[in-house]
């Protein structure tokens, strides 16, 4: 057996391989195509394409890994290397392939000086993967290890360790129905000067309070960047557009809990890739504005203003202790898939 880097004419075996597995049901990744393959691995931002390395055995590619060394892409951090993908025919399985190709890419990650190689979904390579059950839905970027797919025990005896646990959660948009009561918990979060709905640009709110609330700076990065698209498109972003329920053309619909000219509350922007998912970045809530029932209304609003898009279905992940996971519950969601944050020390 020879650990190499992956050659172009390689790929159609990887292809034959990666689907193997696919069909098998023993990963939840997407069908792979030449394409797609080199879109993910050789083109986008990060890629690191020198680090896909195969297993060759009597002249054939039985194995393929890729990862990316740390600082090689925003957001990287400095000792910091990610696992891509990992797989190996299943007629060399429990020979000692997949440690051969795992010790070749570590050796690798150490050599560009990491110190941790995490299965994240920090890593750039983000791979589709279809939801169990349904007819071909997907969510673009796995969070870590799929903790029931095949090599779920091969990473535990391998050093790595779980850091945390999150659940995917699915909703079927044609079954979703707003629960009667939102509308009355608008009604008592309007009485304590409390609005929520669609944001105007001309109200000109502040957000940073809440994003240093709950520590985030990509959310505040979200709401500069969309708050500033729907300023430059003024006359769709005036909120009375929405009176008869139609969505104006123009920037993405931002759903907002607004008081004392603060906003306390998002979540969106509202939108719908081409596999006709609701996509949107994450919900938040200001701390001090907690327990209140905002995050519900937001979410039971984004929700239908996905209906009314036209999306089929939504996705989201999030930790499978999180108290938010009622939330989604309530409006329909439910539990599909368990991932594993994993990291090894090297």
């Amino acid at each position: 057996m020879l650990i190499r880097s992956l050659r172009q004419t390689d790929i159609p075996l990887i292809i034959r391989l990666w689907n193997d597995c696919v069909q098998a049901g023993e990963v939840l990744y997407y069908p792979l195509t030449a394409a797609y393959f080199t879109r993910k691995f050789m083109e986008n931002e990060g890629c690191e394409p020198e680090n896909l390395l195969a297993a060759e055995a009597d002249g054939q590619v039985i194995g393929l890994i890729h990862g990316v060394a740390p600082e090689t892409f925003r957001g990287g951090k400095p000792g910091n290397a990610y696992l891509t993908v990992l797989l190996v025919d299943r007629t060399w399985r429990g020979r000692g392939v997949g440690r051969a190709l795992l010790g070749a890419l570590e050796e690798k990650m150490r050599a560009r000086g990491a110190e941790t190689l995490f299965i994240s979904s920090v890593n750039p390579v983000n791979l589709d993967w279809r939801i169990p059950g349904t007819p071909g839905h997907d969510h673009n970027n796995m969070p870590g290890l799929d903790a029931e797919c095949a090599g779920a025990g091969f990473f535990a005896r391998s050093g790595f360790e779980c850091r945390y646990r999150e659940v995917a959660m699915y909703i079927d948009l044609a079954a979703f129905r707003m629960n009667p009561k939102i509308p009355d918990m608008q009604q008592k979060l309007q009485a304590e000067g409390i609005y929520t709905g669609p944001y105007d640009a001309a109200w000109n709110c502040a957000f940073d309070r809440m994003c240093d609330g709950v520590g985030s700076d990509y959310w505040r990065d979200v709401l500069r960047t969309e708050i500033a698209a729907h300023r430059a498109h003024a006359p769709n972003a005036d909120s009375r557009f929405w009176a008869d329920g139609i969505r104006p053309q123009g920037p993405r619909l931002l759903l907002t809990a607004v008081h004392d000219s603060q906003i306390v509350g998002f979540t969106g922007p509202v939108d719908r890739q081409r596999s006709g998912r609701g996509w949107f970045t994450g919900i938040c809530t200001d701390p001090a504005y907690g327990r209140r029932g905002i995050a519900t209304v937001l979410f039971s609003l984004l929700m239908a203003e996905f209906q009314r898009e036209g999306a089929a279905f939504s996705t989201l992940f999030t930790g499978a202790d999180n108290p938010a996971r009622k939330i989604y519950e309530q409006a329909g969601m439910r539990a599909v898939r368990r991932f594993e944050l994993m990291a090894k020390t090297l």
